[in-house]
């Protein structure tokens, strides 16, 4: 399966070098445009002309005593050295270690079902293609070659909250960090689940109440 998938990638960079030529090389034909739309949509350009404006331009100055603060994601540097709150010294929430450095262990957000299905959501968009569905790592990537991280074995169960978070945070191996794209919540949401995941791969028949049997087709 994945040579087949090499196979086929390799004669399609063939054929469409051949057709339209390496990208950067001189020329003097006109460029051809596959998705004119893009090069050609109504935007504003910088530095480019506009008469709507009194001097002609398309850039703009900030407004007047403006200032700059960024997004939630990002408190710790559009505040000053001085500004104190609760949040930004919530050392668990942020970061996953307590006072003295140590991996969580537990989590810093309510646990319950709307945490649960808050965390299903943010695992099914940004973890599931790698990990898969159920976190056992037979996500899409895995047909092209790709192997990502199997959540539900003993190496991840051992592993305190913290450190996934921390994981899941900043990255490890070929693995992304998602602290540009989940806030602090979220990202715990998603441990939250990992966790569920790991026991829903461990449960036995006897621990389902015979009431949600049916409902799984047991």
């Amino acid at each position: 399966m994945i040579r087949n998938v090499i196979i086929v990638n390799l004669l399609l960079f063939v054929v469409v070098v051949s057709l339209l030529g390496f990208r950067g090389a001189k020329s003097r034909k006109e460029p051809i445009e596959v998705f004119p739309d893009m090069d050609r949509q109504a935007k504003y350009l910088p530095q480019g002309e506009n008469p709507f404006f009194s001097n002609g331009m398309n850039d703009r100055l900030p407004p007047l005593n403006s200032v700059e603060r960024g997004n939630e994601l990002k408190l710790k540097s559009v505040f000053s050295r001085d500004y104190s709150g609760e949040r930004l010294t919530d050392t668990a929430l942020l970061y996953g270690r307590d006072a003295s450095g140590d991996w969580v262990k537990g989590f810093p957000i309510p646990v319950n079902r709307d945490q649960m299905r808050l965390g299903q959501e943010k695992f099914d968009l940004f973890c599931s293609v790698c990990h898969g569905p159920a976190g056992d790592g037979a996500g899409i990537v895995r047909n092209y070659g790709m192997v990502a991280a199997n959540l539900v074995q003993d190496l991840y169960r051992e592993q305190s909250e913290g450190e996934l978070f921390n994981t899941a945070s900043w990255g490890k191996g070929l693995m992304m960090g998602y602290a540009d794209r989940m806030s602090p919540e979220e990202r715990w949401a998603v441990i939250l689940y990992v966790r569920a995941l790991q026991r829903a791969n461990s449960a036995t028949l006897d621990e389902i109440p015979p009431s949600k049997r049916k409902e799984l087709g047991l």
